[in-house]
């Protein structure tokens, strides 16, 4: 069983899709900082200097009465509270990554029906000495080749 195990996790998808997530991970970092950093200041900045992370309302006060100046002193005095400020920057970050997959997988979308360099040479392959095929893609010859 440790060896079934120890071939399933050396397969190049298992490796492959180890190394999206962390890529993923590291993206998300990216886009909760651009969010929080560069996005949300200037929109704050426009709506009066409103501060998205504290926009927040108090469902139920805790030990020390409201007003709240942030939500930390909210959480802090043990407030029950509806935080839409975070929300809405949540809503902005699935909005940036959605749109960043979008385009990524129309790109690869576009790759497909173009193909690629190695498709040029899909006539050749497993052919001993094809005789210069034609290429779906320039619509020239491909290079003869030996199992490519």
């Amino acid at each position: 069983m440790l060896k079934e195990f120890k071939e399933f996790a050396i397969k190049g998808n298992v490796i492959d899709m180890a190394v999206g997530i962390i890529i993923g991970a590291a993206f998300g970092s990216i886009v909760n900082s651009v969010v929080s950093d560069v996005i949300m200041p200037p929109i704050g900045l426009l709506l009066g200097k409103v501060d998205f992370g504290n926009l927040f309302l108090v469902l139920k006060e805790g030990k020390i009465a409201a007003p709240y100046v942030s939500l930390a002193s909210a959480k802090a005095a043990g407030a029950v509270t509806l935080n839409y400020g975070l929300f809405i920057n949540t809503v902005i970050n699935f909005t940036i990554v959605a749109f960043s997959v979008f385009i990524l997988i129309k790109n690869i979308n576009r790759l497909k029906k173009k193909g690629s360099i190695s498709s040029c040479f899909s006539g050749a392959r497993n052919k001993r000495l094809s005789l210069l095929p034609v290429c779906h893609i320039c619509k020239g010859s491909a290079l003869p080749s030996l199992y490519l």
